[in-house]
């Protein structure tokens, strides 16, 4: 089992958590001005790198807060974790 540190609360079991796809992904500026292909790639793609990944996640079974982390996808390894008024600290 790992340990995803909530900012709130401190390290608990990831059980508690609930993934919320890629980080820092900005909402189109003019919404109704999307054709349904632009519509498509705002919801559906995302980036996939093998390394460092900002992700979103949810601490559903405690505080309800919703957070950021950086996840190395090789290894799952947490590399920073942040809460969503704070910049993506720089990591290896």
């Amino acid at each position: 089992m790992q340990l995803i540190p909530c900012p709130w609360c401190g390290p608990r079991e990831e059980a508690e958590f609930h993934y919320g796809g890629q980080a820092h992904v900005a909402y189109p500026a003019e919404p109704s001005a999307l054709s349904d292909e632009e519509w498509a790639k705002f919801v559906f793609f995302r980036a996939n790198p093998s390394g460092p990944f900002a992700e979103r996640w949810s601490h559903s079974a405690g505080c309800r807060r919703w957070f950021n982390a950086v996840r190395d996808t090789r290894t799952h390894d947490l590399l920073a974790v942040y809460r969503l008024d704070e910049p993506r600290p720089v990591t290896p």
